[in-house]
């Protein structure tokens, strides 16, 4: 049953308290999408414990959780293509089945990860990487990889940035961070030792933490200043991090085209990078 329609069935006999943000849920599913718990409880004029336990009582461990939910069940409302559909991929299915599915849980975990981001916090992020001195990006496996993209496509907006697929060499890099500086971690478990360390090191050396992480509460979450979420289906058996890494993907570059809108100078620098490396192709013969 979709968590909607489970708070519509049970609004009747619930708490006063615990109706008013049912209702509000029910009524503002995309504007509760949004919104902190701490955001919901004003709108609702609730307290934020409320929120927490109204979560808790419909069986989620907090309010993430019941945002994810939420997301859920408004993407199930979405219309796909004809012939469109999501679920697991097995060893039976035939080539039209598979790149089916494969496009349905792909297209669907960048909707719904842009869907759990509020405008606020992409907000944050955005003005915390324009301003940092040197942006130091770390992840490990396939986040390491989203990292790399991320960092050349801040390359060419001039950022002074560091990227290293070696954890020790992240480490030694996250060691020289100070208080002007920026390190932006990527796991989507949030449990990745060597990232959680290096952003924990990067914490006490003042810099600004920036975490790209899932919706579940893990270590990675509590030490970030600013907490990125990305939705995917790791939870399920996989033979690679396919759509958490699309998720990623989705969010960063996002915020390098609204750092493009931002930064006054960005398409000068855009061309100059597209002008150095046009010398490096292959020129037709005639």
């Amino acid at each position: 049953m979709s968590i909607l329609k489970k708070i519509s069935a049970q609004l009747e006999t619930m708490a006063p308290a615990d109706r008013q943000i049912g209702q509000f849920i029910i009524d503002n599913p995309d504007q509760m999408l949004r919104l902190s718990s701490a955001a919901l409880a004003v709108e609702t004029g609730r307290s934020q414990s409320s929120v927490v336990k109204f979560s808790q009582k419909l069986g989620y461990a907090g309010y993430q959780e019941l945002k994810l939910a939420v997301s859920e069940a408004k993407a199930q409302e979405w219309q796909a293509p004809a012939g469109m559909i999501h679920g697991t991929i097995e060893v039976g299915d035939g080539y039209l089945t598979i790149l089916q599915k494969l496009l349905g849980s792909k297209m669907q975990a960048m909707q719904q990860t842009i869907s759990v981001n509020n405008e606020a916090d992409i907000e944050k992020a955005l003005e915390a990487l324009h301003d940092a001195r040197r942006i130091h990006l770390v992840g490990v496996g396939a986040s390491s990889l989203v990292a790399r993209d991320f960092s050349y496509k801040l390359m060419k907006l001039g950022r002074n940035v560091l990227h290293d697929s070696d954890s020790h060499v992240q480490m030694a890099n996250a060691s020289t961070l100070g208080p002007d500086d920026l390190l932006f971690a990527l796991s989507y478990s949030g449990a990745s030792i060597e990232t959680l360390r290096i952003a924990e090191l990067a914490s006490q050396r003042q810099a600004t933490v920036i975490a790209v992480t899932g919706l579940q509460d893990n270590p990675l979450a509590r030490v970030a200043d600013i907490c990125l979420h990305t939705v995917g289906d790791e939870d399920r058996v996989r033979s690679s991090a396919i759509t958490a890494r699309d998720a990623q993907l989705m969010l960063t570059d996002l915020l390098f085209i609204l750092l493009v809108q931002r930064q006054p100078d960005a398409n000068d620098y855009v061309h100059n990078s597209e002008t150095a490396v046009s010398v490096l192709k292959a020129k037709r013969l005639s």
